[in-house]
């Protein structure tokens, strides 16, 4: 295995409590790591104690982002300000288009037991933050897997060999792929030109680019480097695989917006705050032809 070590950064989870007191292990969007062009945040929840989760994540407003979230064990309810009622056991996923604004929640369904999986955060560039939100869900036999002799790889979003996602971004280019290595395995992955992209293990302990990495832990390739190859420890490993392509915009944010100036954060809880955060289509629409126009 070649030893990249000094190419890769390594970063562990830090762990907090977020929404009305779920304790979740977050990576990107830490004084650490802010945001990893698009990717402006990653958590991973995983408890078996109920006190870590069942509080879940009331109503709250999202504007200028998309969030992706992946259940590996447990059952959430999701509602929103569109009218979706969302249902997500384990394998299944589900992609928010925030846009212009969503107001939505995300309950557990379930008083005990193991809640795991990952949320992600994906930026938009300027021209689509006031896009109108979708919704979308995938139950999990909706997804494509590889297995070989060592390894089990299940494709969420985008395309990877033959293998194609039912989920695309054509904004980043979206990777997100959940590998298993069977202990002693190898598995080794190129990111694409000009993509930022990292590897999260959530569970057992592996070599990546050379250097033995715990759980909990992010590794992302830094410079000109591309791979990343992981050896699995005796017990096994078990990670994500992320990549996207920068936006390369500036990034405001302020919890849970994420825009490109001050003035539109300012504007973003003003319309929160005066009960006026949720437009419909057809103020979205003159909103954007006017943008459209200042830029002629």
């Amino acid at each position: 295995m070649q030893n990249n070590v000094s190419h890769t950064r390594y970063l562990p989870a830090l762990e907090v409590s977020e929404g009305a007191g779920v304790t979740v292990h977050r990576t990107i969007g830490t004084p650490a790591l802010r945001n990893l062009d698009p990717f402006m945040l990653l958590d991973y929840f995983c408890s078996d104690d109920p006190d870590q989760y069942i509080a879940g994540f009331p109503s709250h407003p999202h504007r200028g982002f998309c969030t992706f979230t992946y259940m590996l064990d447990g059952a959430m309810q999701h509602k929103d300000s569109m009218g979706n009622t969302g249902h997500l056991g384990p394998g299944s996923a589900q992609w928010m288009k925030a846009g212009s604004g969503v107001i939505h929640s995300e309950m557990p369904q379930q008083e005990n037991g193991l809640m795991r999986g990952f949320q992600l955060w994906i930026n938009l560039p300027a021209a689509h933050k006031m896009d109108h939100p979708e919704y979308q869900e995938y139950a999990a036999d909706a997804f494509p897997i590889n297995e070989s002799d060592d390894s089990r790889l299940k494709l969420i979003i985008g395309r990877l060999g033959n293998l194609q996602a039912p989920i695309n971004d054509d904004i980043t280019q979206a990777l997100y792929v959940e590998v298993q290595l069977r202990g002693g395995g190898d598995f080794s992955h190129r990111f694409a030109d000009g993509h930022n992209g990292f590897v999260f293990m959530f569970e057992g302990e592996a070599l990546i680019n050379g250097r033995q990495t715990p759980g909990f832990t992010l590794a992302a390739p830094t410079g000109d480097q591309r791979q990343i190859e992981i050896r699995a420890g005796a017990e096994g490993a078990r990670f994500l695989i992320i990549s996207g392509k920068p936006i390369g915009e500036p990034v405001v944010q302020y919890g849970p917006f994420v825009m490109n100036s001050r003035d539109e954060i300012n504007e973003a809880m003003r319309d929160y705050q005066n009960n006026n955060f949720v437009r419909d289509r057809a103020w979205i629409n003159r909103r954007q032809t006017r943008a459209a126009e200042n830029v002629q």
